[in-house]
Protein backbone atom coordinates (compact mmCIF):
# COMPACT_ATOMS: atom_id res chain seq x y z
CA UNK A 1 0.00 0.00 0.00
CA UNK A 2 1.83 3.51 -1.18
CA UNK A 3 1.97 5.74 1.67
CA UNK A 4 -0.82 8.64 2.49
CA UNK A 5 -0.01 12.04 1.24
CA UNK A 6 0.60 15.05 3.08
CA UNK A 7 0.06 18.48 0.76
CA UNK A 8 0.97 21.99 2.12
CA UNK A 9 -0.20 25.04 0.71
CA UNK A 10 1.58 28.19 0.50
CA UNK A 11 -1.16 30.67 0.01
CA UNK A 12 -4.17 28.77 0.64
CA UNK A 13 -6.90 31.68 0.81
CA UNK A 14 -6.20 32.25 -2.78
CA UNK A 15 -9.23 32.38 -5.14
CA UNK A 16 -7.67 29.15 -6.89
CA UNK A 17 -7.83 26.92 -4.31
CA UNK A 18 -11.20 25.07 -5.21
CA UNK A 19 -9.37 24.67 -8.96
CA UNK A 20 -6.70 22.62 -7.12
CA UNK A 21 -9.28 21.02 -4.46
CA UNK A 22 -11.10 19.54 -7.73
CA UNK A 23 -8.00 18.38 -9.55
CA UNK A 24 -7.06 16.18 -6.23
CA UNK A 25 -10.16 14.77 -5.99
CA UNK A 26 -10.70 13.81 -9.70
CA UNK A 27 -7.21 11.99 -9.00
CA UNK A 28 -8.32 10.45 -5.87
CA UNK A 29 -7.01 7.12 -7.30
CA UNK A 30 -3.57 7.99 -7.92
CA UNK A 31 -3.18 10.33 -5.03
CA UNK A 32 -3.97 9.06 -1.27
CA UNK A 33 -4.13 12.35 0.44
CA UNK A 34 -4.30 12.10 4.24
CA UNK A 35 -4.11 15.51 5.35
CA UNK A 36 -4.54 18.84 2.98
CA UNK A 37 -2.87 22.11 5.32
CA UNK A 38 -3.73 25.50 3.84
CA UNK A 39 -1.39 28.21 4.79
CA UNK A 40 -1.99 32.12 4.25
CA UNK A 41 -1.15 35.12 6.59
CA UNK A 42 -2.99 36.85 8.98
CA UNK A 43 -4.23 39.23 6.34
CA UNK A 44 -5.78 36.52 4.60
CA UNK A 45 -7.79 34.43 7.73
CA UNK A 46 -11.41 35.57 6.04
CA UNK A 47 -10.43 34.42 2.96
CA UNK A 48 -8.30 30.74 4.07
CA UNK A 49 -11.04 29.68 6.30
CA UNK A 50 -14.05 30.32 3.60
CA UNK A 51 -11.97 28.69 1.13
CA UNK A 52 -11.28 25.98 3.40
CA UNK A 53 -14.93 25.45 4.45
CA UNK A 54 -15.27 25.04 0.82
CA UNK A 55 -12.84 22.29 0.36
CA UNK A 56 -14.61 20.49 3.24
CA UNK A 57 -17.48 20.58 1.51
CA UNK A 58 -15.75 19.41 -1.85
CA UNK A 59 -14.64 16.62 -0.19
CA UNK A 60 -17.61 15.29 1.54
CA UNK A 61 -19.47 15.44 -2.12
CA UNK A 62 -16.92 12.87 -3.44
CA UNK A 63 -16.91 10.69 -0.50
CA UNK A 64 -13.43 11.05 0.70
CA UNK A 65 -11.78 11.65 3.96
CA UNK A 66 -9.32 14.22 3.58
CA UNK A 67 -8.52 16.49 7.13
CA UNK A 68 -8.25 20.01 5.79
CA UNK A 69 -6.37 22.14 8.19
CA UNK A 70 -5.87 25.54 8.34
CA UNK A 71 -3.23 27.39 10.20
CA UNK A 72 -1.01 30.66 9.94
CA UNK A 73 2.58 29.25 11.06
CA UNK A 74 3.46 27.40 7.99
CA UNK A 75 6.27 25.60 9.85
CA UNK A 76 3.32 23.30 10.99
CA UNK A 77 2.09 22.51 7.21
CA UNK A 78 5.34 21.84 5.90
CA UNK A 79 6.44 19.02 8.53
CA UNK A 80 6.88 15.70 6.93
CA UNK A 81 4.48 17.18 3.77
CA UNK A 82 4.97 15.39 0.30
CA UNK A 83 4.49 18.12 -1.85
CA UNK A 84 4.55 22.00 -1.11
CA UNK A 85 1.98 23.64 -3.46
CA UNK A 86 3.39 27.65 -3.65
CA UNK A 87 0.42 29.69 -4.68
CA UNK A 88 0.67 33.51 -2.44
CA UNK A 89 0.96 36.85 -3.59
CA UNK A 90 3.48 38.95 -1.61
CA UNK A 91 1.67 42.20 -1.30
CA UNK A 92 -1.40 40.40 -2.30
CA UNK A 93 -3.18 42.60 -4.87
CA UNK A 94 -2.58 45.52 -3.55
CA UNK A 95 1.06 45.41 -4.45
CA UNK A 96 -0.10 44.16 -8.02
CA UNK A 97 -2.08 47.31 -8.71
CA UNK A 98 0.12 49.43 -7.44
CA UNK A 99 3.01 47.90 -9.77
CA UNK A 100 0.83 48.60 -12.48
CA UNK A 101 0.04 52.12 -11.34
CA UNK A 102 3.74 53.19 -11.21
CA UNK A 103 4.68 51.66 -14.65
CA UNK A 104 1.96 53.25 -16.55
CA UNK A 105 2.88 56.83 -14.88
CA UNK A 106 5.88 56.31 -16.42
CA UNK A 107 5.35 55.34 -19.96
CA UNK A 108 5.51 51.68 -19.66
CA UNK A 109 3.87 48.23 -19.94
CA UNK A 110 2.07 47.64 -16.24
CA UNK A 111 2.13 43.73 -15.88
CA UNK A 112 2.26 41.86 -12.55
CA UNK A 113 5.10 38.97 -14.80
CA UNK A 114 6.74 41.85 -17.45
CA UNK A 115 8.73 44.75 -17.23
CA UNK A 116 8.75 47.00 -14.16
CA UNK A 117 5.64 44.86 -12.61
CA UNK A 118 7.91 41.88 -13.29
CA UNK A 119 10.61 42.99 -11.54
CA UNK A 120 9.30 44.57 -8.66
CA UNK A 121 6.74 40.92 -7.95
CA UNK A 122 9.87 39.39 -8.08
CA UNK A 123 11.76 41.33 -5.67
CA UNK A 124 8.77 41.25 -2.83
CA UNK A 125 8.52 37.51 -3.39
CA UNK A 126 12.22 35.56 -3.92
CA UNK A 127 13.22 36.20 -0.21
CA UNK A 128 9.53 34.99 0.90
CA UNK A 129 10.23 32.08 -1.29
CA UNK A 130 13.83 31.18 -0.13
CA UNK A 131 12.53 31.86 3.86
CA UNK A 132 10.03 29.20 3.06
CA UNK A 133 12.58 27.14 0.98
CA UNK A 134 14.99 27.15 4.38
CA UNK A 135 11.96 25.72 6.46
CA UNK A 136 11.27 23.16 3.74
CA UNK A 137 15.24 22.26 3.98
CA UNK A 138 14.73 21.06 7.63
CA UNK A 139 10.85 20.01 8.00
CA UNK A 140 10.56 18.23 4.49
CA UNK A 141 13.99 17.51 2.67
CA UNK A 142 12.26 15.06 0.67
CA UNK A 143 9.27 17.22 -0.58
CA UNK A 144 8.75 18.27 -4.04
CA UNK A 145 8.15 22.55 -4.10
CA UNK A 146 5.62 23.21 -7.07
CA UNK A 147 6.07 26.45 -7.49
CA UNK A 148 3.40 28.97 -9.21
CA UNK A 149 3.81 32.01 -7.53
CA UNK A 150 4.75 34.59 -10.21
CA UNK A 151 7.10 35.40 -11.91
CA UNK A 152 7.46 31.39 -11.88
CA UNK A 153 10.48 31.12 -14.18
CA UNK A 154 12.69 34.11 -11.87
CA UNK A 155 11.18 32.82 -9.03
CA UNK A 156 11.91 28.68 -9.49
CA UNK A 157 15.36 30.13 -10.87
CA UNK A 158 16.01 31.59 -7.61
CA UNK A 159 14.92 28.65 -5.53
CA UNK A 160 17.55 26.46 -7.55
CA UNK A 161 20.21 28.16 -7.49
CA UNK A 162 20.32 29.36 -3.43
CA UNK A 163 18.24 26.48 -1.85
CA UNK A 164 18.90 23.19 -2.29
CA UNK A 165 15.01 22.37 -2.21
CA UNK A 166 13.46 19.86 -5.48
CA UNK A 167 11.65 22.54 -7.15
CA UNK A 168 9.59 22.49 -10.48
CA UNK A 169 7.75 25.93 -11.28
CA UNK A 170 4.97 25.86 -13.60
CA UNK A 171 2.32 28.00 -15.59
CA UNK A 172 -1.05 27.53 -16.83
CA UNK A 173 -0.08 29.02 -20.47
CA UNK A 174 1.03 26.17 -22.10
CA UNK A 175 -1.99 23.96 -20.96
CA UNK A 176 -3.81 27.03 -22.35
CA UNK A 177 -2.07 26.30 -25.40
CA UNK A 178 -2.32 23.08 -25.63
CA UNK A 179 -6.13 22.95 -24.57
CA UNK A 180 -6.59 25.50 -27.58
CA UNK A 181 -5.11 23.19 -30.40
CA UNK A 182 -6.71 20.10 -29.42
CA UNK A 183 -9.91 22.16 -30.01
CA UNK A 184 -8.44 23.57 -33.58
CA UNK A 185 -7.48 20.08 -34.46
CA UNK A 186 -10.54 18.56 -33.25
CA UNK A 187 -8.55 15.89 -31.38
CA UNK A 188 -7.96 14.48 -27.31
CA UNK A 189 -5.15 16.46 -25.79
CA UNK A 190 -3.53 12.94 -25.11
CA UNK A 191 -3.53 12.58 -28.86
CA UNK A 192 -0.86 14.63 -29.82
CA UNK A 193 2.60 16.33 -28.65
CA UNK A 194 3.38 19.68 -27.89
CA UNK A 195 6.53 20.74 -27.69
CA UNK A 196 7.38 24.21 -26.25
CA UNK A 197 10.08 26.02 -25.20
CA UNK A 198 11.83 29.16 -23.87
CA UNK A 199 11.35 31.16 -20.77
CA UNK A 200 8.04 31.98 -18.23
CA UNK A 201 5.85 33.74 -20.56
CA UNK A 202 8.33 33.99 -22.71
CA UNK A 203 7.53 30.45 -25.11
CA UNK A 204 6.68 29.26 -28.55
CA UNK A 205 5.53 26.16 -29.52
CA UNK A 206 7.62 24.18 -31.91
CA UNK A 207 5.92 21.21 -32.82
CA UNK A 208 2.41 20.04 -32.73
CA UNK A 209 2.90 15.92 -33.65
CA UNK A 210 -0.63 14.11 -34.33
CA UNK A 211 -0.38 10.57 -35.74
CA UNK A 212 3.20 10.82 -37.46
CA UNK A 213 2.88 14.45 -38.92
CA UNK A 214 3.99 18.17 -37.42
CA UNK A 215 0.56 19.99 -37.43
CA UNK A 216 2.49 23.64 -36.34
CA UNK A 217 1.52 25.10 -40.12
CA UNK A 218 -2.19 23.87 -40.02
CA UNK A 219 -2.21 25.21 -36.91
CA UNK A 220 -0.77 28.52 -37.58
CA UNK A 221 -3.28 28.93 -40.65
CA UNK A 222 -6.05 28.77 -38.19
CA UNK A 223 -4.76 30.71 -35.93
CA UNK A 224 -4.33 33.82 -38.81
CA UNK A 225 -7.76 32.63 -39.90
CA UNK A 226 -9.20 33.84 -37.04
CA UNK A 227 -9.42 30.86 -34.71
CA UNK A 228 -6.86 31.62 -31.66
CA UNK A 229 -7.87 29.60 -28.94
CA UNK A 230 -4.75 29.80 -27.75
CA UNK A 231 -5.42 33.38 -25.63
CA UNK A 232 -5.66 32.84 -22.05
CA UNK A 233 -9.05 34.24 -20.99
CA UNK A 234 -7.08 37.47 -18.96
CA UNK A 235 -6.21 38.56 -22.60
CA UNK A 236 -8.35 40.93 -24.57
CA UNK A 237 -8.61 39.22 -28.06
CA UNK A 238 -6.02 40.05 -30.01
CA UNK A 239 -4.28 39.60 -33.99
CA UNK A 240 -0.86 38.62 -34.66
CA UNK A 241 0.70 40.33 -37.54
CA UNK A 242 0.19 38.08 -40.42
CA UNK A 243 3.80 38.37 -42.00
CA UNK A 244 5.53 37.18 -38.94
CA UNK A 245 3.91 34.58 -37.36
CA UNK A 246 3.29 33.15 -41.29
CA UNK A 247 6.97 32.59 -41.57
CA UNK A 248 8.24 32.10 -37.71
CA UNK A 249 8.04 28.86 -38.36
CA UNK A 250 6.96 28.45 -34.62
CA UNK A 251 3.67 29.98 -32.40
CA UNK A 252 4.48 32.33 -29.87
CA UNK A 253 2.54 32.46 -26.58
CA UNK A 254 0.19 35.64 -26.14
CA UNK A 255 2.45 36.86 -23.63
CA UNK A 256 4.48 37.46 -26.34
CA UNK A 257 2.78 40.15 -28.09
CA UNK A 258 4.00 42.70 -24.93
CA UNK A 259 7.37 42.46 -27.30
CA UNK A 260 6.54 42.13 -30.96
CA UNK A 261 3.37 44.68 -30.25
CA UNK A 262 4.50 46.70 -27.56
CA UNK A 263 3.49 50.14 -28.59
CA UNK A 264 -0.19 48.96 -29.54
CA UNK A 265 -0.68 47.08 -26.05
CA UNK A 266 0.66 50.02 -24.38
CA UNK A 267 -2.10 52.12 -25.35
CA UNK A 268 -4.59 49.27 -24.74
CA UNK A 269 -3.53 49.30 -21.39
CA UNK A 270 -3.82 53.02 -21.17
CA UNK A 271 -7.36 52.64 -22.40
CA UNK A 272 -8.15 50.29 -20.24
CA UNK A 273 -6.82 51.55 -17.14
CA UNK A 274 -9.07 54.60 -17.87
CA UNK A 275 -12.24 52.94 -18.26
CA UNK A 276 -12.29 49.88 -16.31
CA UNK A 277 -8.95 50.10 -14.31
CA UNK A 278 -5.64 48.06 -13.92
CA UNK A 279 -5.83 44.15 -14.87
CA UNK A 280 -5.39 43.99 -11.27
CA UNK A 281 -8.23 46.13 -10.27
CA UNK A 282 -10.31 44.07 -12.25
CA UNK A 283 -9.23 41.00 -10.50
CA UNK A 284 -9.73 42.24 -7.35
CA UNK A 285 -13.61 42.99 -8.05
CA UNK A 286 -13.59 39.64 -9.41
CA UNK A 287 -12.04 37.40 -6.46
CA UNK A 288 -14.59 39.44 -4.28
CA UNK A 289 -17.32 38.16 -6.49
CA UNK A 290 -15.79 34.97 -6.18
CA UNK A 291 -15.74 34.77 -2.85
CA UNK A 292 -18.95 35.66 -2.30
CA UNK A 293 -20.15 32.89 -4.21
CA UNK A 294 -17.46 30.77 -1.95
CA UNK A 295 -19.41 31.64 1.12
CA UNK A 296 -22.62 29.76 0.10
CA UNK A 297 -23.08 26.82 2.17
CA UNK A 298 -24.79 24.82 -0.67
CA UNK A 299 -21.77 25.54 -2.98
CA UNK A 300 -19.86 22.06 -3.30
CA UNK A 301 -18.00 22.77 -6.37
CA UNK A 302 -15.46 25.07 -8.24
CA UNK A 303 -17.58 27.60 -9.76
CA UNK A 304 -17.70 28.08 -13.46
CA UNK A 305 -17.26 31.57 -12.90
CA UNK A 306 -13.45 30.88 -11.68
CA UNK A 307 -12.43 30.10 -15.08
CA UNK A 308 -12.54 33.88 -16.12
CA UNK A 309 -9.57 34.03 -13.72
CA UNK A 310 -5.98 34.63 -15.45
CA UNK A 311 -4.44 31.67 -13.84
CA UNK A 312 -7.39 29.11 -15.32
CA UNK A 313 -5.66 25.49 -14.94
CA UNK A 314 -2.67 26.00 -12.95
CA UNK A 315 -4.18 24.39 -10.58
CA UNK A 316 -4.94 21.04 -12.80
CA UNK A 317 -1.18 21.12 -14.17
CA UNK A 318 0.03 20.81 -10.21
CA UNK A 319 -2.65 18.44 -9.51
CA UNK A 320 -1.43 16.58 -12.41
CA UNK A 321 2.00 16.78 -11.64
CA UNK A 322 1.80 15.67 -8.26
CA UNK A 323 0.33 12.32 -9.96
CA UNK A 324 2.96 12.07 -12.22
CA UNK A 325 6.06 11.89 -9.84
CA UNK A 326 4.30 10.10 -7.43
CA UNK A 327 3.10 7.60 -9.65
CA UNK A 328 6.14 8.04 -11.91
CA UNK A 329 3.84 8.36 -14.68
CA UNK A 330 6.11 9.63 -17.19
CA UNK A 331 3.78 11.88 -18.68
CA UNK A 332 4.90 14.93 -21.06
CA UNK A 333 4.38 18.60 -19.43
CA UNK A 334 5.55 21.87 -19.88
CA UNK A 335 7.27 23.22 -16.72
CA UNK A 336 10.06 25.26 -15.17
CA UNK A 337 13.39 23.66 -14.81
CA UNK A 338 16.98 23.56 -15.20
CA UNK A 339 18.28 24.25 -18.81
CA UNK A 340 21.15 21.71 -18.73
CA UNK A 341 21.68 22.51 -22.08
CA UNK A 342 18.23 21.59 -23.28
CA UNK A 343 18.15 25.06 -25.12
CA UNK A 344 21.50 25.89 -26.93
CA UNK A 345 23.26 29.10 -26.41
CA UNK A 346 21.77 29.36 -22.66
CA UNK A 347 23.70 28.68 -19.23
CA UNK A 348 23.24 24.91 -18.23
CA UNK A 349 22.12 26.35 -14.61
CA UNK A 350 19.87 28.77 -15.53
CA UNK A 351 15.83 28.19 -15.44
CA UNK A 352 13.91 27.30 -18.37
CA UNK A 353 10.22 26.83 -19.37
CA UNK A 354 10.31 23.60 -21.76
CA UNK A 355 8.45 20.28 -22.35
CA UNK A 356 9.44 17.19 -20.41
CA UNK A 357 8.92 14.19 -19.19
CA UNK A 358 7.88 13.47 -15.53
CA UNK A 359 9.17 10.69 -13.30
CA UNK A 360 9.72 10.21 -9.72
CA UNK A 361 13.10 11.91 -9.79
CA UNK A 362 11.44 15.23 -11.54
CA UNK A 363 11.19 16.28 -14.68
CA UNK A 364 13.36 14.74 -17.68
CA UNK A 365 13.83 17.87 -20.31
CA UNK A 366 13.15 16.97 -24.00
CA UNK A 367 15.85 18.77 -26.47
CA UNK A 368 14.71 21.16 -29.11
CA UNK A 369 16.15 22.31 -32.20
CA UNK A 370 18.36 25.23 -32.31
CA UNK A 371 16.72 29.05 -32.30
CA UNK A 372 16.02 31.26 -34.74
CA UNK A 373 19.43 33.56 -34.22
CA UNK A 374 16.61 36.26 -33.51
CA UNK A 375 14.35 34.34 -30.98
CA UNK A 376 17.52 33.40 -29.48
CA UNK A 377 19.17 36.73 -28.29
CA UNK A 378 15.96 37.64 -27.13
CA UNK A 379 15.33 34.83 -24.72
CA UNK A 380 19.37 35.51 -23.89
CA UNK A 381 18.59 39.04 -23.55
CA UNK A 382 15.45 38.39 -20.83
CA UNK A 383 17.44 35.29 -19.35
CA UNK A 384 20.32 38.15 -18.03
CA UNK A 385 17.21 39.83 -16.98
CA UNK A 386 15.96 37.31 -15.26
CA UNK A 387 19.40 36.64 -13.93
CA UNK A 388 19.90 40.31 -12.73
CA UNK A 389 16.63 40.18 -10.96
CA UNK A 390 17.68 37.16 -8.99
CA UNK A 391 21.19 38.76 -7.78
CA UNK A 392 19.16 42.24 -7.45
CA UNK A 393 16.59 40.17 -5.34
CA UNK A 394 18.25 38.32 -3.14
CA UNK A 395 21.34 40.96 -2.30
CA UNK A 396 18.84 44.47 -2.63
CA UNK A 397 21.96 45.22 -5.38
CA UNK A 398 20.45 48.15 -6.69
CA UNK A 399 23.18 48.29 -9.11
CA UNK A 400 21.99 44.50 -10.20
CA UNK A 401 18.84 46.02 -10.41
CA UNK A 402 19.27 48.83 -13.04
CA UNK A 403 21.28 47.16 -14.98
CA UNK A 404 18.31 44.29 -15.11
CA UNK A 405 16.03 47.17 -16.16
CA UNK A 406 17.99 48.83 -18.81
CA UNK A 407 18.28 45.28 -20.81
CA UNK A 408 14.25 44.56 -20.78
CA UNK A 409 12.75 46.03 -23.64
CA UNK A 410 9.54 46.99 -21.80
CA UNK A 411 11.03 49.64 -19.74
CA UNK A 412 11.92 53.07 -20.15
CA UNK A 413 15.51 53.71 -19.40
CA UNK A 414 17.38 57.21 -18.29
CA UNK A 415 16.34 59.64 -15.66
CA UNK A 416 12.25 58.31 -16.37
CA UNK A 417 14.06 54.73 -15.24
CA UNK A 418 15.90 55.92 -11.63
CA UNK A 419 12.42 57.60 -10.95
CA UNK A 420 10.62 54.87 -11.50
CA UNK A 421 12.93 52.35 -9.92
CA UNK A 422 12.98 54.77 -6.66
CA UNK A 423 9.20 54.66 -6.77
CA UNK A 424 9.09 51.41 -6.95
CA UNK A 425 11.15 50.64 -4.28
CA UNK A 426 9.93 53.03 -1.90
CA UNK A 427 6.29 51.99 -2.71
CA UNK A 428 7.72 48.28 -1.23
CA UNK A 429 9.98 48.64 1.28
CA UNK A 430 7.93 46.53 3.64
CA UNK A 431 7.97 43.39 1.18
CA UNK A 432 11.40 44.31 0.22
CA UNK A 433 14.11 44.26 2.99
CA UNK A 434 17.06 43.86 1.11
CA UNK A 435 16.63 47.34 -0.06
CA UNK A 436 15.88 49.45 3.25
CA UNK A 437 19.68 50.28 3.08
CA UNK A 438 18.50 53.20 -0.02
CA UNK A 439 16.31 55.01 2.54
CA UNK A 440 18.27 54.89 6.36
Amino acid sequence: MKKQLKIAVIGGGSSYTPELIEGLLKRKDELPIRELWLVDIDEGREKVNIIAELSRRMIKKAGLSIDVQVTFDRRLALENADFVCSQFRAGCLEGRIRDERIALKYGMIGQETNGLGGFANACRTIPIALDICKDMEKLCPDAWLLNFTNPSGIVTEAILKHTNVKAIGLCNVPVIMQKGIAKLLNVHEQDFIMQVAGLNHLIWARQILHKGEDKLNEVVQEILNGRDYLIPSNIPKFAWPRELIENMGMIPCAYLRYYYMSQDIMQQELHEAGDEGTRGEVVKAMEKRLFTLYKNPELAEKPKELEKRGGQYYSEAACELMASIYNDKRTIMHVNTRNNCTITGLPADCVVEVSSVITQNGPLPLNVAPFPSDTLRLIQLMKEFETLTVSAAVNGNLNDAKRALILNPLVNTGSVLDDALKETITENLDFMPQFKWMVE
